[in-house]
């Protein structure tokens, strides 16, 4: 299973793993034609300071045990068995919010767009998440994991 590995200590606090979320999430929308001032465009992920200021970059875990998932009356958060990662089914989702109080790490967001939840969604029409491969110092990248706890490195051409 493909997961996002964060080296907080290479972050830089450039932000740039959270504009090319935007720009990926924006339909038509490019780093030159994005609008900054509507609320309603988004990042899934955010970089926060961290202890001293330190930059630490967050995006959703995929939890194997997904608190998200169990606070879901409607079934939109769902953990999809094959690949490991947690879902949002826009379609199935009431907009109560449930999902984003029960994150323990607080990486569900209210959508400003609409009365719906939103989440990292591992950048499902890409091979690769946007934020790993625009990510300048290498403070995250794209890890295999398997269910014995094994852990490879892959690398982004």
């Amino acid at each position: 299973m493909k997961r996002i590995f964060i080296r907080p200590e290479l972050c830089a606090g450039c932000k740039t793993c959270e504009l090319s979320c935007l720009v990926e999430h924006c339909a038509g929308s490019s780093l030159w034609t994005i609008d900054l001032g509507d609320a309603g465009n988004q990042p899934r992920n955010t970089v926060l300071a961290g202890p001293k200021g330190v930059p630490l970059p967050l995006t959703c875990r995929h939890c194997p045990e997904p608190a998200c998932v169990d606070a879901c009356p409607a079934g939109a958060m769902v953990r999809n068995e094959a690949t490991g990662l947690v879902e949002h089914r826009n379609e199935r989702c009431v907009g109560c919010w449930m999902c984003v109080m029960a994150c323990p790490f607080g990486l569900v967001w209210p959508s400003a767009r609409e009365q719906k939840s939103i989440k990292c969604d591992f950048c499902g029409e890409r091979d690769n998440p946007a934020c790993v491969e625009s990510c300048p110092t290498g403070a995250l990248s794209l890890v295999e994991t398997d269910p014995a706890g094994g852990v490879k490195e892959i690398t982004i051409d």
